[in-house]
């Protein structure tokens, strides 16, 4: 397993974050979405490496494989975790990809460090602009809200997350979006967070501010968000992110919920490739010899 180290005035101990490098070509970062790790980019990571784009994918801290610190879940901290994956790969012109909780450390990390490394932004299902109802933002949603899904979680975070699960691929009782395989397959990663970076993630989500950062991008942006998000309403984030950032290409899903990246496979892969440049299989010269070398570059997820 592959380990980068990071450090940030939260400890002086640095953190192991875990990274999953796969395929060759253009390189682009994948940020997961809370409460899962990286591993919730398979479906990604099975398809793009066959279009010359290298899919790096890291486990936020608290999540997945990385070190889980008691501190350190506040957005400062994390967008300087990405840097430390970005510094160590020595990567350059990079595509970031922020699913949902993500997509703050992909704004956060361009106000904080710049996009001297970054050519473009995804912002998939995100967080952003601002989630919280506030004097100044009153299309937000109640905090009381988020104050109950941090109580559930610290009083059964088991129980919290499968629930959770269900809406978040848009499964009800008379429609079942995605298989119960893989609901089970999410709660399994769900839970390999550790409960304190669970609650307090859910905290920084719901309270940052990111309308500032927002301001300080200045390179292409691709929004896509489902119009039937129950879990990150359009309304509240992808509509207001592309009335701040014109310029951005805005995709709306219709009937999408908010983990498309399982339910809309197919058209969110074909939907980065374009975006990222990546070279369509069925247009390209590829022949079997660099389709094997590709292959043998994948490896195991």
């Amino acid at each position: 397993m592959n380990f980068i180290e990071s450090s940030s005035n939260t400890s002086e101990t640095p953190v192991k974050l875990f990274v999953q490098d796969v395929g060759q070509g253009k390189p682009v970062v994948f940020i997961a979405g809370w409460p899962l790790s990286s591993e919730m980019w398979e479906y990604q990571f099975n398809v793009l490496p066959k279009h010359f784009i290298r899919c790096i994918g890291y486990d936020r801290r608290g999540f997945g494989k990385s070190d889980k610190p008691w501190d350190g879940y506040d957005y400062d901290t994390l967008a300087s975790d990405l840097n430390a994956v970005l510094e160590e790969l020595d990567l350059y012109d990079v595509t970031l990809v922020g699913f949902s909780m993500g997509g703050g450390e992909v704004v956060r990390y361009l106000s904080q460090f710049g996009d001297k490394r970054i050519a473009r932004v995804a912002l998939i299902s995100s967080v952003v602009p601002f989630m919280l109802k506030t004097d100044n933002n009153p299309d937000g949603l109640p905090k009381e809200m988020f104050d109950g899904f941090v109580e559930s979680a610290e009083d059964d975070r088991p129980k919290f997350l499968a629930e959770f699960a269900k809406s978040f691929y848009g499964n009800s009782f008379l429609n079942s979006n995605v298989s119960d395989e893989i609901l089970i397959w999410h709660n399994a990663l769900a839970l390999q967070a550790s409960g304190r970076a669970t609650s307090r993630c859910i905290r920084s989500f719901s309270e940052t501010d990111f309308r500032a950062d927002l301001a300080e991008i200045k390179i292409p942006v691709l929004i896509i968000h489902g119009d039937a998000d129950k879990t990150v309403p359009i309304e509240v984030s992808g509509q207001k992110t592309s009335e701040l950032l014109p310029e951005a290409q805005y995709i709306v899903y219709e009937g999408a919920p908010h983990g498309l990246f399982i339910t809309e496979k197919e058209r969110l892969n074909q939907d980065l490739i374009n975006f990222i440049g990546g070279i369509v299989h069925e247009d390209s010269d590829l022949n079997d010899d660099d389709e094997d070398n590709f292959a043998s570059s994948v490896g195991n997820l």
